[in-house]
């Protein structure tokens, strides 16, 4: 996140439609949040929200998410981490 936010199209605004918005706003890019939303759940819950079947440990791509969901098996648990990036309105 922190390099994708630095990255400007010839209007030196964002390439990022969401950040580009906020800049029009007249925000600043503070800094990435790395850890803005964590959601864990057991390997059943997550194959029941994302309809998916998870058969072993390792990272998935779930539709519609922005991060991949890393599962794993032995601890019975899958972890979604989406980083999200800071803006300041003055």
């Amino acid at each position: 996140m922190a390099s994708y936010a630095t990255w400007t199209g010839a209007d030196g605004l964002s390439i990022d439609p969401w950040i580009r918005t906020h800049q029009r706003m007249g925000a600043t890019v503070l800094a990435p949040a790395p850890r803005s939303m964590v959601i864990t759940g057991t390997i059943a819950e997550w194959e029941s929200w994302t309809d998916m079947v998870f058969p072993e440990t390792g990272r998935y791509v779930v539709p519609d998410a922005l991060a991949l969901v890393d599962i794993n098996r032995a601890e019975d648990t899958g972890t979604y981490t989406e980083e999200n990036l800071w803006v300041q309105h003055l």
